[in-house]
């Protein structure tokens, strides 16, 4: 196989595991390309959750993040160049959307914005596995 569906294969990693941590988590099925998750606390109570696929491990655009918002999160996923080995975990990062902007890089003509792998190894630890800003 040598097409994947990075970004379907992202969302519903990132929602088996929010359902292993016993989060009330749903795909949404609208155009609105900034929440792929929502996940109910409480009455009153929501997260949402844009989620980030990268087979590779290189960068993941961010284009189409715009300004922080309360409640929200981004999940980057990178399969590290073996998606097609299901016995190798994804390295995952959950970063509050106010926080994304820190780990931003803007090309030279600003046309691209990415999130550096490489940059949340090094500066983004504390954000590595942590399903628990969300749950």
């Amino acid at each position: 196989m040598s097409h994947y569906n990075t970004n379907l294969a992202s969302e519903f990693y990132v929602l088996s595991m929010l359902h292993r941590f016993g989060a009330d988590a749903n795909l949404t099925l609208g155009n609105k390309k900034s929440v792929d998750i929502a996940v109910v606390r409480d009455a009153g109570n929501s997260i949402t959750v844009d989620v980030k696929g990268l087979a590779g491990k290189t960068s993941w655009p961010v284009d189409n993040v715009k300004d922080a918002k309360k409640n929200h999160y981004l999940v980057f996923v990178s399969y590290l160049g073996k998606i097609s080995e299901p016995e190798v975990l994804p390295e995952v990062y959950v970063v509050p959307s106010g926080q994304v902007h820190k780990f931003t890089y803007h090309s030279p003509n600003g046309k691209r914005k990415v999130v550096p792998l490489g940059t949340l190894r090094k500066n983004a630890k504390k954000y590595k596995d942590a399903w628990h800003l969300i749950t």
